[in-house]
């Protein structure tokens, strides 16, 4: 079968596309998209990386390895509520505190170091109960990286960003005049992460396969943000969809739920991962973010944008209203 000519990120916002054309449970209210754009910044918000959080010193081997790692194991957020936060530290937060310590206090894992980690490695690290469900997938992810690095990539986690970087556009996308993304290009970076079983995301909907590729996507627009590696594409990216980016748009208005959903959400009801309103509010949160995206001409990009979201879930007003959950890997 001849490889596909479409970029990840281009095959995650059609599949999202054609979901809310059909979705019953969640629905994009079009006439508010032109005013909400209007709210959003002129221009980029700087990175402004936290060191409690974040490594932000060292060499480039070290810093590629603690984005690939933490964007491994960034999901659990249906988990949040039940994990040993630290003090001011949202559960996201709080895992990556303990990652960053890590990292700082003994340096980046080997990948053969990785590929042999255990649950109680992995959570003395973060600091929680091995017993804890969310330190078995912890660790697997984990495992999965230090294989596919040792494997694939001679144990150099730079090495993962320069075999994208070799990853050429098929003959099928030059023959049939489509867009092929350029090497070395984040989309490129995403869809050789999106391989691993570390990264993997993809739910069904009406008997289609629905790609997401959240973290997958992120890790390429982190390495960029923090100036590990320049990539080309990180604006073909779309939004990384999770519970935090639905929820947003859906306290401000341009994300419409069914009343069932809605209540079952505010009531702090799991939503099973894949059923389709969960499905429905990922597609619905990335295919918002692309009309926003158009609304400003181009002014932000979507992982721009995802980036105001992220900022402005932190907000009181939003941490009043009870959040979708959903116990699941893939955010």
């Amino acid at each position: 079968m001849p490889p596909d000519p479409l970029s990840l990120p281009d095959r995650v916002r059609i599949a999202c596309a054609w979901v809310m054309d059909r979705a019953c449970s969640v629905r994009i209210d079009e006439k508010a998209v032109e005013a909400y754009a209007k709210t959003l910044p002129a221009a980029a918000e700087p990175a402004q990386p936290d060191p409690a959080t974040q490594i932000v010193e060292g060499d480039r081997e070290l810093r590629a390895a603690f984005v690939i790692c933490l964007n491994a194991i960034n999901f659990g957020s249906g988990w949040w509520p039940t994990i040993r936060k630290r003090p001011g530290h949202s559960g996201y937060f709080t895992i990556a505190a303990g990652l960053t310590e890590r990292f700082r206090e003994r340096g980046a894992w080997l990948a053969q170091e990785l590929a042999e980690l255990t649950t109680e490695e992995i959570a003395v690290v973060v600091g929680q109960d091995a017993e804890h469900p969310l330190m078995a997938d912890f660790a697997a992810a984990l495992r999965d990286v230090g294989e596919q690095v040792l494997a694939d990539h001679g144990g150099r986690f730079t090495a993962v960003i320069e075999a994208a970087g070799s990853r050429a556009p098929s003959d099928r996308a030059a023959s049939s005049g489509m867009t092929a993304e350029l090497d070395g290009s984040a989309p490129a970076l995403a869809d050789l992460l999106a391989g691993w079983a570390a990264f993997a995301d993809v739910s069904r909907y009406d008997g289609r396969a629905v790609p997401f590729f959240k973290r997958a996507q992120l890790v390429a627009a982190d390495l960029d943000r923090l100036g590990v590696e320049s990539l080309t594409g990180v604006d073909r990216l779309t939004a990384f969809a999770d519970n935090l980016v639905p929820h947003v748009l859906r306290v401000d208005g341009v994300l419409r739920l069914d009343p069932a959903l809605a209540a079952a959400i505010d009531a702090g009801e799991p939503l099973e991962h894949g059923s389709p309103p969960e499905v429905e509010l990922r597609a619905g949160a990335v295919h918002a973010v692309e009309l926003l995206a158009a609304a400003v001409g181009g002014r932000l990009c979507p992982a721009e944008i995802d980036h105001v979201f992220w900022n402005r879930g932190g907000d009181r007003r939003y941490k009043a209203i009870p959040r979708p959950r959903s116990r699941n890997t893939a955010y």
